[in-house]
Protein backbone atom coordinates (compact mmCIF):
# COMPACT_ATOMS: atom_id res chain seq x y z
CA UNK A 1 0.00 0.00 0.00
CA UNK A 2 1.37 3.42 -0.98
CA UNK A 3 2.40 5.63 1.92
CA UNK A 4 0.27 8.80 2.05
CA UNK A 5 1.85 12.20 2.38
CA UNK A 6 -0.27 13.17 5.36
CA UNK A 7 -2.46 11.54 7.99
CA UNK A 8 -5.24 13.53 9.62
CA UNK A 9 -6.06 12.26 13.12
CA UNK A 10 -9.46 13.06 14.63
CA UNK A 11 -10.57 12.14 18.14
CA UNK A 12 -14.38 12.09 18.15
CA UNK A 13 -16.70 12.31 21.12
CA UNK A 14 -20.19 13.80 20.89
CA UNK A 15 -19.39 16.59 18.46
CA UNK A 16 -22.54 16.48 16.35
CA UNK A 17 -23.59 18.40 14.34
CA UNK A 18 -20.14 19.99 13.95
CA UNK A 19 -18.58 16.69 12.89
CA UNK A 20 -20.32 16.81 9.51
CA UNK A 21 -18.59 20.05 8.49
CA UNK A 22 -15.27 18.62 9.71
CA UNK A 23 -15.58 15.49 7.55
CA UNK A 24 -16.86 17.40 4.52
CA UNK A 25 -13.83 19.67 4.66
CA UNK A 26 -11.55 16.62 4.49
CA UNK A 27 -13.39 15.16 1.51
CA UNK A 28 -12.87 18.48 -0.33
CA UNK A 29 -9.08 18.62 0.15
CA UNK A 30 -7.34 19.53 -3.11
CA UNK A 31 -4.28 17.46 -2.25
CA UNK A 32 -6.31 14.48 -3.46
CA UNK A 33 -7.49 11.39 -1.62
CA UNK A 34 -4.58 9.30 -2.90
CA UNK A 35 -2.09 11.46 -0.96
CA UNK A 36 -3.93 11.55 2.35
CA UNK A 37 -5.64 9.39 4.93
CA UNK A 38 -7.99 10.14 7.81
CA UNK A 39 -7.82 8.14 11.03
CA UNK A 40 -10.94 8.86 13.09
CA UNK A 41 -11.21 7.35 16.58
CA UNK A 42 -14.73 7.33 18.02
CA UNK A 43 -14.33 7.56 21.80
CA UNK A 44 -17.72 6.10 22.67
CA UNK A 45 -19.91 8.81 21.15
CA UNK A 46 -23.60 8.65 22.03
CA UNK A 47 -24.87 11.33 19.63
CA UNK A 48 -24.66 9.39 16.36
CA UNK A 49 -21.14 10.56 15.58
CA UNK A 50 -19.76 7.01 15.39
CA UNK A 51 -22.40 6.00 12.86
CA UNK A 52 -21.66 9.12 10.79
CA UNK A 53 -17.98 8.14 10.64
CA UNK A 54 -18.95 4.69 9.33
CA UNK A 55 -21.14 6.33 6.69
CA UNK A 56 -18.27 8.47 5.41
CA UNK A 57 -15.87 5.50 5.44
CA UNK A 58 -18.30 3.52 3.28
CA UNK A 59 -18.90 6.48 0.97
CA UNK A 60 -15.16 7.19 0.47
CA UNK A 61 -13.28 3.85 0.48
CA UNK A 62 -9.58 4.16 1.27
CA UNK A 63 -9.86 7.69 2.68
CA UNK A 64 -11.28 7.07 6.17
CA UNK A 65 -10.12 4.54 8.72
CA UNK A 66 -12.57 4.43 11.62
CA UNK A 67 -11.87 2.94 15.06
CA UNK A 68 -14.52 2.59 17.76
CA UNK A 69 -13.63 2.32 21.45
CA UNK A 70 -15.23 2.74 24.86
CA UNK A 71 -15.16 6.24 26.25
CA UNK A 72 -11.80 7.08 27.82
CA UNK A 73 -12.81 10.28 29.59
CA UNK A 74 -10.72 12.69 27.52
CA UNK A 75 -9.18 13.41 24.12
CA UNK A 76 -5.68 12.11 24.88
CA UNK A 77 -6.32 8.35 24.56
CA UNK A 78 -8.19 8.45 21.22
CA UNK A 79 -5.63 10.90 19.84
CA UNK A 80 -2.77 8.60 20.81
CA UNK A 81 -4.52 5.64 19.24
CA UNK A 82 -4.98 7.57 16.01
CA UNK A 83 -1.33 8.63 16.05
CA UNK A 84 -0.23 5.00 16.49
CA UNK A 85 -2.14 4.08 13.31
CA UNK A 86 -0.81 6.99 11.21
CA UNK A 87 1.16 6.09 8.04
CA UNK A 88 1.76 9.48 6.45
CA UNK A 89 5.06 11.33 6.32
CA UNK A 90 3.28 14.09 8.19
CA UNK A 91 0.43 14.05 10.70
CA UNK A 92 -2.14 16.77 11.41
CA UNK A 93 -4.42 16.72 14.45
CA UNK A 94 -7.88 18.09 13.70
CA UNK A 95 -10.58 18.78 16.27
CA UNK A 96 -13.83 16.98 15.48
CA UNK A 97 -15.72 20.27 15.81
CA UNK A 98 -13.24 22.16 13.59
CA UNK A 99 -12.65 22.16 9.83
CA UNK A 100 -10.03 22.90 7.16
CA UNK A 101 -9.86 25.22 4.18
CA UNK A 102 -9.99 23.28 0.91
CA UNK A 103 -6.31 23.87 0.05
CA UNK A 104 -4.99 23.44 3.57
CA UNK A 105 -3.27 20.05 3.33
CA UNK A 106 -1.79 20.73 -0.13
CA UNK A 107 -0.27 24.02 1.01
CA UNK A 108 1.06 22.63 4.30
CA UNK A 109 2.71 19.55 2.81
CA UNK A 110 4.29 21.52 -0.04
CA UNK A 111 5.73 24.14 2.32
CA UNK A 112 7.00 21.60 4.85
CA UNK A 113 8.76 19.74 2.03
CA UNK A 114 10.29 22.94 0.66
CA UNK A 115 11.54 24.13 4.04
CA UNK A 116 12.38 20.81 5.68
CA UNK A 117 10.00 21.62 8.53
CA UNK A 118 9.58 19.25 11.45
CA UNK A 119 6.66 21.31 12.74
CA UNK A 120 4.55 23.64 10.61
CA UNK A 121 1.97 26.01 12.08
CA UNK A 122 -0.85 26.83 9.63
CA UNK A 123 -2.88 30.04 9.84
CA UNK A 124 -5.83 29.51 12.17
CA UNK A 125 -8.97 31.56 12.65
CA UNK A 126 -11.75 31.39 15.22
CA UNK A 127 -15.41 30.72 14.45
CA UNK A 128 -18.39 31.68 16.65
CA UNK A 129 -16.19 33.88 18.83
CA UNK A 130 -13.44 31.31 19.42
CA UNK A 131 -10.33 33.12 20.67
CA UNK A 132 -7.24 32.24 18.61
CA UNK A 133 -4.02 34.18 19.39
CA UNK A 134 -2.83 35.71 16.12
CA UNK A 135 0.66 36.93 17.02
CA UNK A 136 2.39 33.92 15.48
CA UNK A 137 0.62 34.60 12.17
CA UNK A 138 2.07 38.05 11.53
CA UNK A 139 3.95 36.69 8.53
CA UNK A 140 4.87 33.47 6.78
CA UNK A 141 8.28 32.30 8.01
CA UNK A 142 10.44 29.34 7.11
CA UNK A 143 11.89 29.23 10.62
CA UNK A 144 10.74 30.66 13.97
CA UNK A 145 11.72 30.18 17.60
CA UNK A 146 10.47 31.00 21.07
CA UNK A 147 12.59 34.13 21.40
CA UNK A 148 11.82 35.76 18.05
CA UNK A 149 8.10 35.04 17.68
CA UNK A 150 4.87 34.36 19.56
CA UNK A 151 5.52 30.61 19.43
CA UNK A 152 4.94 30.23 23.18
CA UNK A 153 1.34 31.31 22.53
CA UNK A 154 0.81 28.60 19.91
CA UNK A 155 1.12 25.35 21.85
CA UNK A 156 -2.07 23.61 20.78
CA UNK A 157 -1.45 20.53 18.62
CA UNK A 158 -3.32 22.07 15.67
CA UNK A 159 -0.19 21.76 13.52
CA UNK A 160 1.50 19.62 10.92
CA UNK A 161 4.17 17.37 12.49
CA UNK A 162 6.78 15.22 10.78
CA UNK A 163 5.79 11.72 11.88
CA UNK A 164 9.40 10.57 12.09
CA UNK A 165 10.10 13.26 14.72
CA UNK A 166 7.25 12.02 16.90
CA UNK A 167 8.22 8.39 16.55
CA UNK A 168 11.95 8.93 17.18
CA UNK A 169 11.24 10.71 20.46
CA UNK A 170 8.25 8.56 21.44
CA UNK A 171 6.04 11.63 21.79
CA UNK A 172 2.39 11.19 22.75
CA UNK A 173 -0.24 12.88 24.85
CA UNK A 174 -0.35 12.30 28.61
CA UNK A 175 -3.59 10.37 29.02
CA UNK A 176 -3.97 11.23 32.70
CA UNK A 177 -4.53 14.89 31.80
CA UNK A 178 -8.14 15.92 31.22
CA UNK A 179 -7.17 19.28 29.71
CA UNK A 180 -4.06 20.78 28.09
CA UNK A 181 -2.82 17.28 27.20
CA UNK A 182 -1.80 18.63 23.79
CA UNK A 183 0.46 21.38 25.18
CA UNK A 184 3.21 19.22 26.75
CA UNK A 185 3.18 17.11 23.59
CA UNK A 186 3.43 20.11 21.26
CA UNK A 187 6.06 21.83 23.38
CA UNK A 188 8.24 18.72 23.43
CA UNK A 189 7.95 18.40 19.65
CA UNK A 190 8.84 22.06 19.12
CA UNK A 191 11.81 21.92 21.48
CA UNK A 192 13.14 18.83 19.67
CA UNK A 193 12.38 20.05 16.14
CA UNK A 194 15.17 21.09 13.79
CA UNK A 195 12.88 23.64 12.14
CA UNK A 196 9.50 25.16 13.02
CA UNK A 197 7.72 27.08 10.27
CA UNK A 198 4.67 29.32 9.97
CA UNK A 199 2.33 29.44 6.99
CA UNK A 200 0.24 32.59 7.33
CA UNK A 201 -0.90 33.36 3.78
CA UNK A 202 -4.11 31.28 3.79
CA UNK A 203 -6.84 30.45 6.31
CA UNK A 204 -6.00 26.79 6.81
CA UNK A 205 -7.64 25.78 10.07
CA UNK A 206 -11.00 26.97 11.43
CA UNK A 207 -11.45 26.49 15.19
CA UNK A 208 -15.08 26.48 16.27
CA UNK A 209 -16.47 27.59 19.61
CA UNK A 210 -19.50 25.38 20.12
CA UNK A 211 -22.75 27.11 20.99
CA UNK A 212 -23.14 24.83 24.00
CA UNK A 213 -19.56 25.65 25.07
CA UNK A 214 -18.95 21.90 24.97
CA UNK A 215 -15.32 22.17 23.83
CA UNK A 216 -13.02 20.25 26.15
CA UNK A 217 -11.15 23.32 27.41
CA UNK A 218 -14.45 25.05 28.19
CA UNK A 219 -15.55 22.14 30.43
CA UNK A 220 -12.30 21.63 32.34
CA UNK A 221 -12.19 22.04 36.12
CA UNK A 222 -9.76 24.32 37.94
CA UNK A 223 -7.63 21.52 39.40
CA UNK A 224 -7.43 19.84 36.00
CA UNK A 225 -6.02 23.10 34.66
CA UNK A 226 -3.44 23.28 37.44
CA UNK A 227 -2.25 19.75 36.60
CA UNK A 228 -2.12 20.58 32.89
CA UNK A 229 0.02 23.68 33.42
CA UNK A 230 2.35 21.70 35.68
CA UNK A 231 2.84 19.10 32.93
CA UNK A 232 3.78 21.82 30.44
CA UNK A 233 6.23 23.40 32.85
CA UNK A 234 7.93 20.06 33.52
CA UNK A 235 8.62 19.72 29.79
CA UNK A 236 9.94 23.29 29.67
CA UNK A 237 12.20 22.69 32.67
CA UNK A 238 13.62 19.56 31.07
CA UNK A 239 14.06 20.64 27.44
CA UNK A 240 14.04 24.45 27.12
CA UNK A 241 17.27 26.41 27.08
CA UNK A 242 17.67 28.61 30.19
CA UNK A 243 17.18 32.29 29.50
CA UNK A 244 14.98 33.66 26.74
CA UNK A 245 13.52 30.37 25.55
CA UNK A 246 12.51 29.14 28.99
CA UNK A 247 11.31 32.58 30.08
CA UNK A 248 9.02 32.91 27.05
CA UNK A 249 7.27 29.67 27.98
CA UNK A 250 7.01 30.62 31.65
CA UNK A 251 5.67 34.08 30.86
CA UNK A 252 2.95 32.65 28.61
CA UNK A 253 1.46 30.33 31.25
CA UNK A 254 2.01 32.54 34.29
CA UNK A 255 0.67 35.49 32.34
CA UNK A 256 -2.43 33.74 30.99
CA UNK A 257 -3.58 30.27 32.09
CA UNK A 258 -2.54 30.51 35.74
CA UNK A 259 -3.93 34.00 36.53
CA UNK A 260 -7.26 32.94 35.01
CA UNK A 261 -7.59 30.51 37.90
CA UNK A 262 -7.46 33.46 40.30
CA UNK A 263 -10.36 35.47 38.89
CA UNK A 264 -13.97 35.93 40.01
CA UNK A 265 -14.77 32.27 39.38
CA UNK A 266 -12.49 31.29 42.27
CA UNK A 267 -14.88 32.93 44.73
CA UNK A 268 -17.74 30.73 43.53
CA UNK A 269 -15.95 27.51 44.52
CA UNK A 270 -16.55 25.87 47.87
CA UNK A 271 -13.92 26.71 50.48
CA UNK A 272 -12.11 23.37 50.30
CA UNK A 273 -11.74 23.38 46.52
CA UNK A 274 -10.83 27.07 46.55
CA UNK A 275 -7.94 26.43 48.90
CA UNK A 276 -6.79 23.46 46.80
CA UNK A 277 -6.65 25.68 43.73
CA UNK A 278 -4.69 28.34 45.62
CA UNK A 279 -2.34 25.67 46.96
CA UNK A 280 -1.80 24.36 43.43
CA UNK A 281 -1.13 27.81 42.00
CA UNK A 282 1.27 28.62 44.80
CA UNK A 283 3.18 25.41 44.15
CA UNK A 284 3.41 26.25 40.44
CA UNK A 285 4.86 29.68 41.25
CA UNK A 286 7.44 28.32 43.67
CA UNK A 287 8.43 25.22 41.72
CA UNK A 288 8.72 26.59 38.20
CA UNK A 289 10.40 29.95 38.68
CA UNK A 290 7.44 32.23 38.02
CA UNK A 291 9.04 35.02 40.06
CA UNK A 292 11.85 35.19 37.51
CA UNK A 293 9.36 36.42 34.89
CA UNK A 294 7.21 38.64 37.10
CA UNK A 295 8.64 41.66 35.30
CA UNK A 296 7.00 40.40 32.09
CA UNK A 297 3.55 40.05 33.64
CA UNK A 298 0.77 42.54 34.23
CA UNK A 299 0.55 43.95 37.75
CA UNK A 300 -2.81 42.30 38.61
CA UNK A 301 -1.45 38.91 37.57
CA UNK A 302 1.79 39.02 39.53
CA UNK A 303 0.09 40.36 42.67
CA UNK A 304 -2.43 37.51 42.55
CA UNK A 305 0.30 34.93 41.95
CA UNK A 306 2.40 36.19 44.86
CA UNK A 307 -0.55 36.22 47.23
CA UNK A 308 -1.19 32.57 46.33
CA UNK A 309 2.50 31.68 46.59
CA UNK A 310 2.77 33.20 50.07
CA UNK A 311 -0.43 31.63 51.37
CA UNK A 312 -2.33 34.92 51.65
CA UNK A 313 -5.63 33.43 50.54
CA UNK A 314 -7.89 35.81 52.45
CA UNK A 315 -6.13 38.83 50.96
CA UNK A 316 -6.32 37.19 47.52
CA UNK A 317 -10.08 36.78 47.80
CA UNK A 318 -10.43 40.36 49.00
CA UNK A 319 -8.35 41.63 46.06
CA UNK A 320 -10.53 39.73 43.58
CA UNK A 321 -13.63 41.19 45.20
CA UNK A 322 -12.11 44.66 45.23
CA UNK A 323 -11.44 44.59 41.48
CA UNK A 324 -14.91 43.20 40.76
CA UNK A 325 -16.44 46.17 42.61
CA UNK A 326 -14.03 48.99 41.79
CA UNK A 327 -12.14 47.95 38.66
CA UNK A 328 -8.50 49.01 38.37
CA UNK A 329 -7.04 50.55 41.53
CA UNK A 330 -5.89 54.18 41.67
CA UNK A 331 -2.29 55.03 40.84
CA UNK A 332 0.15 56.60 43.24
CA UNK A 333 3.55 57.96 42.33
CA UNK A 334 6.64 59.05 44.18
CA UNK A 335 10.11 60.21 43.32
CA UNK A 336 12.97 58.35 44.96
CA UNK A 337 16.36 59.60 46.04
CA UNK A 338 17.67 58.38 42.68
CA UNK A 339 15.52 60.95 40.90
CA UNK A 340 13.23 58.32 39.34
CA UNK A 341 9.48 58.77 39.56
CA UNK A 342 7.72 55.46 40.02
CA UNK A 343 4.03 54.77 39.52
CA UNK A 344 2.32 52.03 41.54
CA UNK A 345 -1.08 50.35 41.50
CA UNK A 346 -2.52 51.23 44.89
CA UNK A 347 -4.33 48.02 45.69
CA UNK A 348 -5.50 47.75 49.32
CA UNK A 349 -2.56 45.40 50.01
CA UNK A 350 0.00 47.88 48.65
CA UNK A 351 2.51 48.60 51.43
CA UNK A 352 0.43 46.68 53.93
CA UNK A 353 3.09 45.71 56.44
CA UNK A 354 1.11 42.71 57.62
CA UNK A 355 1.10 41.24 54.11
CA UNK A 356 4.63 42.26 53.17
CA UNK A 357 4.48 42.31 49.37
CA UNK A 358 7.39 44.07 47.66
CA UNK A 359 6.72 47.40 45.97
CA UNK A 360 8.06 46.00 42.69
CA UNK A 361 4.98 43.80 42.34
CA UNK A 362 2.80 46.91 42.09
CA UNK A 363 5.11 48.90 39.78
CA UNK A 364 3.29 50.21 36.71
CA UNK A 365 6.15 52.22 35.23
CA UNK A 366 8.99 54.56 36.00
CA UNK A 367 10.64 57.56 34.44
CA UNK A 368 13.26 60.05 35.49
CA UNK A 369 11.57 62.98 37.15
CA UNK A 370 12.09 66.45 35.75
CA UNK A 371 13.66 68.96 38.09
CA UNK A 372 10.94 71.06 39.77
CA UNK A 373 10.55 74.60 38.54
CA UNK A 374 11.02 77.46 41.02
CA UNK A 375 7.48 78.65 41.83
CA UNK A 376 8.81 82.16 42.55
CA UNK A 377 9.72 82.28 38.87
CA UNK A 378 6.11 81.62 37.92
CA UNK A 379 6.45 77.88 37.29
CA UNK A 380 4.81 74.81 38.75
CA UNK A 381 6.31 72.67 41.48
CA UNK A 382 6.58 68.90 41.37
CA UNK A 383 3.98 66.59 42.92
CA UNK A 384 2.61 68.14 46.11
CA UNK A 385 3.69 66.62 49.43
CA UNK A 386 1.10 64.63 51.38
CA UNK A 387 -1.51 66.93 52.90
CA UNK A 388 -2.07 67.13 56.63
CA UNK A 389 -5.25 65.08 56.23
CA UNK A 390 -3.37 62.37 54.37
CA UNK A 391 -0.56 62.30 56.90
CA UNK A 392 -3.02 62.02 59.81
CA UNK A 393 -5.01 59.28 58.04
CA UNK A 394 -1.90 57.25 57.19
CA UNK A 395 -0.20 57.85 60.52
CA UNK A 396 -3.17 57.23 62.78
CA UNK A 397 -4.72 54.28 60.95
CA UNK A 398 -2.50 51.22 60.27
CA UNK A 399 -2.33 50.03 56.65
CA UNK A 400 -4.04 46.72 57.44
CA UNK A 401 -6.93 48.49 59.15
CA UNK A 402 -7.24 50.99 56.27
CA UNK A 403 -7.45 48.10 53.83
CA UNK A 404 -10.23 46.38 55.76
CA UNK A 405 -12.18 49.62 56.31
CA UNK A 406 -12.36 50.10 52.54
CA UNK A 407 -14.79 47.21 52.51
CA UNK A 408 -17.41 49.50 54.09
CA UNK A 409 -18.99 52.16 51.81
CA UNK A 410 -18.77 55.00 54.38
CA UNK A 411 -15.08 54.42 55.10
CA UNK A 412 -14.33 53.88 51.40
CA UNK A 413 -15.83 57.28 50.57
CA UNK A 414 -13.65 58.83 53.28
CA UNK A 415 -10.53 57.12 51.90
CA UNK A 416 -11.39 58.26 48.37
CA UNK A 417 -11.89 61.81 49.62
CA UNK A 418 -8.49 61.72 51.31
CA UNK A 419 -6.88 60.50 48.08
CA UNK A 420 -8.65 63.22 46.09
CA UNK A 421 -7.46 65.81 48.59
CA UNK A 422 -3.91 64.65 47.91
CA UNK A 423 -4.34 64.83 44.15
CA UNK A 424 -5.66 68.39 44.50
CA UNK A 425 -2.70 69.35 46.65
CA UNK A 426 -5.06 70.07 49.57
CA UNK A 427 -6.89 72.75 47.52
CA UNK A 428 -10.70 72.89 47.19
Amino acid sequence: MTEPDVTVVIAVYNTMPYLTACLDSLVRQTIGHARMEVVAVDDGSTDGGGELLDTYAARHPGLFQVVHQANSGGPAAPTNRGLALARGRYVLFLGADDWLGDEALARMVASADDWGSDVLIPKQVGVNGRLVPQGIFDATAASVGFEDSALAWALADTKLFRLDLLRRHNLARKEELKVYSDQPFTLAACLRARRISVLADYDHYFLVLREDRGNVTQRAGALDRVRGVAAVQWVAAELAAPGGQLDAIRARHFGWEVPQLLQQGLLALDAGLRDQVCDGVGELVRQFGAREVYHRLAVPDRVRLELAATGRYEELRELIGYEAEHGAPPEVSETGADGVRRRYAAYPVFRDGAVGLADELFLLGEERAEAPVDPEAGGETGPPPPTLVQQLWRGAVPAQVRRRLRGYPVWRRLADAVAADGRNGGRR
